[in-house]
């Protein structure tokens, strides 16, 4: 027999240009790993959440490698402040203002998020 997976009416959403999109429920996030979604535009997002349950979306896609890949990133903290480390070619992404810390000259796009 196959259990159905634990819910919650807690659910994370994501500031579209036209307003809030929910992606998922909370409890999908776990601490210290990204989970990706489909957005109705299909770009994909790469969502997280750290030990200290604040949420985090940035765009999926590594701007160097160019696959949607950022979400299974590894994720640490510089100067206090959360990154995610490409899979691929391992440069971190700022999770708050997707600045790369690693190349000044580039920034991926981050979305404001909300539980609700």
């Amino acid at each position: 027999m196959t259990l159905a997976p634990e819910t919650t009416a807690l659910k994370i959403q994501l500031r579209l240009d036209d307003g809030w999109f929910t992606v998922c429920d909370l409890n999908v996030l776990l601490p210290g790993r990204g989970v990706a979604a489909l957005l109705p535009d299909g770009r994909q997002v790469a969502l997280f959440r750290d030990r200290a349950g604040e949420l985090y979306a940035i765009d999926n896609r590594d701007p160097f490698g160019g696959a949607a890949v950022l979400s299974r990133g590894l994720t640490g903290t510089h100067e206090g402040r959360p990154f995610v480390a490409s899979p691929l070619l391992k440069q971190r992404f700022d999770l708050l203002s997707g600045q790369c810390l690693d190349d000044e000259t580039v920034r991926i796009p981050t979305y404001q998020v909300r539980v609700s």
